[in-house]
């Protein structure tokens, strides 16, 4: 099979290799199959880590105290909305082995190359600027709590570490999620035998009904479905020959139990009551006993650092990925240094308010993945029927290919589901002002509305608008 021509910011290093301590030079180039290692097992941990941390814990809680919800109901609609985004996570997956690039190159696809601007371009602020601050943010209230060091020498210590992870690059981070795997696992599932011993499980909210349920299961699949937009940017070095039965495997399990697991044990915190005044993070140790709570809280922090050594890395792919041409200087570790300030600002301008900016960015990170992944899965499912491997390889660099109808889809989806449907403290949609028991299903209308116009018009006009 061919590969598509390189496009990218920075160029390809020709040892790289399996190299751990060597900064990855690749953008979103093609990788070539010389440089193509490891195997789909390290994807489990590479998307389970990252999960394991204090921003999961606060689905349950906010699913429980702000969604009205028993915790019952709770880990229900946390299994049903994480188990969606799994599912996508490990099919889009497969084509980092098939086509050596990052996810938002495989975009182009569903949305031509110029069109590809827009997602890639929201893709890479959602990840380095929205995920890495609301990560930071958790880490460095951890970090507060555990030595009394305040919170803005604490953030800029985590984001120090974070930056240079996502700065050595693909290697590195795989290495470094294997080894947090096992602590962070350990640590959090102590806490949960110690949260579920003292929860009140017939407890929890109360009124939460259909639209408090709705509202759970967005969160959690916009937590979940969050990482889609990654997906090949950690798969893109396996060889062609890798398992695809393995690479759709791995990464599901790793991000389905991780989440589940994790935010099932903060449904279970927030039966509990927390001392008054508390931070979040002194809220969920609150509990615990002192050992506990201080490995929880150095669980915490290792889990955030995890979480957005992806974040910082992605955005930058997603930045190299745009297809513009860069000075030579401004290659993908550059992109993650400026990702990963821009991302420090956002974190240090939440402090204050953690909780409800928490609570509102994981629903609007669902209101633009929800129409984009409905583009992307119909794409990937009409393209395998009619064109080769080597047809759509070659469309990855071509600049002249152009599919407005995926375009049109997106934006269409994002522009009937958010007016009509979003359910926010600052703005309330028609139907769920009328209709409260709709809740917020903005992202099932956004993955509809789009999956389906976008099938009929792709039907009919082809990919090539």
């Amino acid at each position: 099979m061919t590969t598509a021509p390189a496009d990218s910011a920075g160029t390809l290093a020709p040892a790289y290799g399996d190299k751990v301590i060597a900064v990855e030079t690749a953008g979103s180039d093609p990788i070539p199959d010389a440089e193509r290692h490891g195997s789909p097992l390290q994807l489990l941990w590479t998307w389970a880590s990252p999960n394991i941390e204090f921003a999961t814990v606060y689905i349950g809680v906010i699913s429980v105290l702000f969604f009205g919800l028993s915790f019952w109901q709770a880990t229900a609609a946390i299994l049903l909305g994480t188990a969606v985004g799994a599912i996508a996570q490990g099919v889009l997956s497969l084509d980092g082995p098939r086509f050596g690039v990052p996810q938002m190159v495989i975009g182009r696809f569903s949305f031509g190359f110029k069109g590809n601007v827009l997602p890639s371009g929201v893709n890479a602020v959602v990840a380095g600027v929205g995920w890495f601050a609301v990560n930071s943010v958790s880490a460095a209230f951890a970090l507060n709590t555990l030595t009394d060091l305040r919170p803005l020498p604490s953030l800029l210590l985590v984001v120090a570490a974070e930056i240079l992870i996502g700065f050595i690059g693909h290697n590195f981070v795989h290495v470094f999620e294997k080894y947090a795997f096992p602590a962070l696992a350990v640590i959090f599932l102590l806490a949960g035998v110690w949260t579920f011993k003292d929860a009140h499980l017939g407890g929890g909210g109360a009124g939460g009904g259909i639209g408090g349920f709705l509202l759970a299961f967005s969160a959690a699949w916009g937590y979940a479905a969050g990482w889609n937009p990654y997906a090949t940017d950690y798969s893109r070095y396996l060889p062609r020959t890798a398992s695809k039965f393995k690479t759709v495997l791995y990464p599901a399990v790793g991000l389905f139990m991780s989440v589940a697991v994790v935010a099932v044990i903060g449904a279970a915190s927030a039966t509990i009551v927390a001392p008054k005044n508390a931070t979040p993070t002194a809220a969920f140790t609150g509990h615990l006993p002192g050992w506990l709570g201080n490995l929880v809280l150095l669980a915490i922090i290792l889990g955030a650092v995890s979480a957005n050594a992806l974040n910082v890395y992605s955005s930058a792919i997603s930045i190299t990925s745009l297809g513009l041409k860069f000075p030579s200087w401004l290659g993908r570790g550059a992109l993650v240094v400026l990702s990963g300030v821009a991302g420090t600002a956002a974190a240090w301008a939440s402090l204050s308010d953690a909780g409800s900016a928490y609570e509102a960015f994981l629903l609007v990170i669902a209101y633009w993945v929800g129409p984009w992944l409905g583009v992307v899965l119909v794409e990937r499912w009409l393209q395998g029927r009619t064109t080769t491997d080597e047809v759509l390889a070659s469309r990855l660099g071509d600049r002249t290919f152009t599919n407005w109808p995926g375009v049109a889809a997106l934006l269409i989806g994002v522009a009937v589901s958010v007016p009509l449907f979003s359910n926010q403290e600052k703005y309330v949609g028609y139907v769920p002002e009328h209709w409260p028991s709709f809740g917020d299903s903005t992202p099932l209308v956004g993955f509809a509305v789009s999956a389906a116009l976008y099938a009929v018009v792709r039907g009919r006009l082809g990919s090539r608008a």
